[in-house]
């Protein structure tokens, strides 16, 4: 039986200080009884000698400190898994909320999980498809890759996020595919688009939903990506799941850990985030991958907004050094109406040559790749000389580039939510964008390979 104290002295917003504690242990869980006899969750943040600071899952409005009490179970949180998970909807500790029977756990399993060892890991090679053509043509997402989506407040990343966990699937296997997807401090509105998103489509089948909302306490917020990473641990290596992990919205995240941390007078750091956070968003991130020895894998797509479209704002700042890319949305796009407004240029997917080409994608994929980048660019150099000095002052070649720019938005990346476009379409239709350039200006597509693919766009 665990020892109960009566011993609760300060309350500082959702932390409390516990005297005269032994034996507790940094992250543990404990229950607080109080004076009506409800018991409420918290957790164990700093451990003082005999002196224990806990944190509040629930409020700590209407308790009497002297007439509650606190006891300590001795574990962590910990998340209880089975095959069952699979198209179940859960809090974000891991409590399901879907009205149906609860999950019989096969076993229980700690929601801070064990770093990888960079030496068992394999290295990402297989191509993902997306079904978005500005991803998997020219961003490619790799299995076992972190690729986190840059966006800003009040850009379309929800729809996105369930437009790629309803399309994605991992080309030519027999594994199986699944998606745990963790939606973090988002509203009401939010959560019932996408559960009614996914049980519209079927998607939910293959889905592991954690919903936390924005109602919910800060110590909520940070559980929610580790029990979704736990339940991803225990897919793809447990199992030997392809397993895709979206995340949504890492911000929302990052705030909860300034909020805690504040509470605790830590010493802030940049714009009042702790110092801490690089590592801390590492802890998480560095949950994806591939095991040497395993079937399954991690792949993973966080999805963060940049305060005020800041690209150099801690949170997209020091994700960027962790993952292996960005995608990112442009609020220019947006107002264009083009969807999904995914500003090719500046995103990055630093694997996505190692999951392209014959046998994964297609021959002519980085040629056609690297021929679009060029175009796209030099198209939209040429639109802003036409603002400047007016499309009479283009050479016709530069007038080509212009329209092809204007082209290659609107059929290419502007393809819909609903549209999956097989790799097959999204390649052969950047050969029939290129088809207005003549063979001279496609410097960067090799002879054998234009003979063979673009000759056949033309018969």
């Amino acid at each position: 039986m665990h020892k109960e104290y009566k011993s609760i002295r300060e309350v500082a917003g959702p932390l409390m200080v516990v005297r005269n504690v032994s034996g507790v242990t940094y992250g543990e869980l404990g229950e607080i009884r109080t004076q009506t006899g409800e018991i409420r969750r918290c957790k164990v943040l700093e451990v003082n000698g005999t002196d224990a600071v806990v944190q509040l899952f629930d409020s700590s409005a209407g308790m009497n400190l002297a007439e509650s009490s606190v006891r300590f179970l001795g574990t962590g949180i910990e998340f209880g898994v089975s095959p069952d998970i699979l198209g179940r909807i859960f809090d974000g500790l891991g409590r399901p909320i879907d009205n149906a029977v609860p999950v019989i756990a096969e076993k229980m399993m700690d929601i801070n999980g064990v770093p990888m060892n960079p030496a068992a890991r394999n290295y990402p090679s297989e191509f993902i498809q997306t079904g978005v053509s500005a991803i998997d043509g020219l961003n490619t997402l790799v299995r076992g890759q972190k690729l986190p989506i840059f966006s800003g407040s009040g850009l379309p990343h929800a729809n996105l996020a369930a437009q790629i966990a309803r399309q994605a699937k991992v080309l030519g296997t027999d594994s199986k595919f699944a998606v745990v997807f963790a939606a973090v401090g988002i509203t009401f509105e939010e959560a019932d688009f996408f559960i009614s998103d996914f049980k519209r489509t079927g998607a939910i089948d293959r889905t592991v939903l954690f919903i936390n909302l924005s109602s919910d306490s800060a110590i909520a917020r940070i559980s929610t990506p580790r029990v979704a990473l736990t339940a991803a641990e225990y897919l793809a290596f447990d199992l030997g799941m392809h397993v895709l992990v979206i995340m949504t919205d890492i911000t929302n995240y990052a705030e909860a850990i300034r909020e805690v941390s504040a509470a605790r007078k830590e010493v802030p750091g940049r714009r009042g985030y702790p110092g801490y956070m690089y590592t801390d968003l590492a802890t998480m991130y560095e949950r994806a991958g591939r095991r040497k020895g395993s079937d399954g894998s991690i792949t993973m797509i966080p999805i963060l907004s940049m305060p005020e479209d800041d690209k150099t704002h801690p949170i997209p700042d020091l994700t960027g050094y962790i993952t292996e890319g960005q995608i990112i949305l442009s609020r220019e796009l947006h107002k264009k109406g083009v969807t999904p407004p995914i500003d090719v240029l500046p995103s990055l997917s630093r694997l996505k040559d190692k999951g392209i080409g014959a046998g994964k994608t297609r021959e002519d994929h980085a040629n056609t790749m690297n021929q679009l980048f060029a175009c796209y660019a030099r198209g939209k150099e040429a639109k802003e000389l036409m603002v400047i000095l007016g499309e009479a002052a283009l050479t016709p070649i530069d007038r080509i580039y212009a329209k092809f720019a204007d082209e290659f938005e609107e059929k290419y990346v502007n393809q819909g939510y609903d549209t999956d476009r097989s790799i097959e379409e999204t390649l052969d239709l950047g050969w029939e964008l290129l088809s207005v350039f003549p063979r001279s200006e496609l410097k960067r597509i090799k002879q054998p390979i234009y003979d063979k693919y673009a000759k056949k766009k033309e018969d």
